[in-house]
């Protein structure tokens, strides 16, 4: 379900289930943890970047197996909360490769980079109070990402945009030509890859101290509380439908 990838420095952690458009089980967030386990013992990485096989990034999350289990819901949303805190507390630059959609939970992933680079066409946002769900889990990353205001503007409006809006809503670092992309993240990378490599990890200890990247109790409430609303009757009746 997760492939790691070595060149020159660059590692790339791949989300590789495209037939379901790389969404969040609870075995792929799984899998993404043992991944995590390599990628945070690998010394010879100096950038870390971020992709999902096939034509989307990741289109959220898949609740099929714990729609009906508020213990494994709660156990699957607290998994992901550690996964991006994960991922934000890499000593190294990250960046996120959104070809494709990158919704809720995979906008999530998106925004918790460093940097990320998307396209016109892609199609990113936050649609879980369309759903009947709370976007908590996601609400943290994307307040540190475009500000307190906007951030709160996006999550309570839901629906999705376009990669355009997404970058002209400072979701994404950089836009590109849809068939120039992974050229542009693997030019971007290797130049991140000469930095100096304990100049680069002071600097990202430092600005997650700084923004509150560091404090885990809000990441595990906000799993919490998201869990708490998708129990919930009117999540419930909205999402079943789905996976039926």
């Amino acid at each position: 379900m997760i492939r790691l990838h070595q060149n020159q420095g660059v590692t790339t952690m791949t989300l590789n289930r495209p037939s379901k458009r790389n969404a969040l089980s609870l075995e792929l967030i799984e899998a993404m943890h043992v991944k995590l386990d390599e990628v945070e013992r690998n010394d010879a990485m100096r950038v870390f970047v971020l992709a999902g096989e096939g034509r989307s990034f990741c289109a959220g999350m898949d609740l099929k197996g714990v729609i009906d289990d508020p213990v494994k819901m709660k156990e699957m949303l607290r998994k992901l909360s550690e996964a991006t805190k994960r991922i934000r507390c890499l000593p190294v630059p990250t960046i996120a490769t959104v070809q494709g959609a990158a919704v809720g939970g995979g906008c999530g992933l998106m925004v918790v980079c460093d940097f990320a680079f998307t396209h016109k066409e892609a199609k990113v946002g936050y649609p879980e109070v369309d759903l009947g769900v709370c976007p908590a889990v996601v609400a943290p990353w994307l307040i540190k990402k475009i500000g307190a205001g906007k951030a709160r503007a996006m999550l309570l409006a839901g629906g999705t945009m376009s990669g355009e809006q997404g970058f002209q809503a400072g979701l994404a670092t950089h836009l590109c030509e849809q068939d120039a992309l992974l050229d542009s993240v693997t030019t971007f990378a290797l130049n991140l890859a000469r930095g100096g490599k304990d100049a680069m990890a002071t600097t990202k200890k430092w600005l997650n101290e700084l923004d509150g990247s560091l404090d885990s109790d809000v990441l595990l409430r906000a799993a919490d509380l998201s869990a708490e609303i998708i129990a919930g009757e009117e999540a419930q009746t909205r999402l079943k439908p789905l996976y039926s």
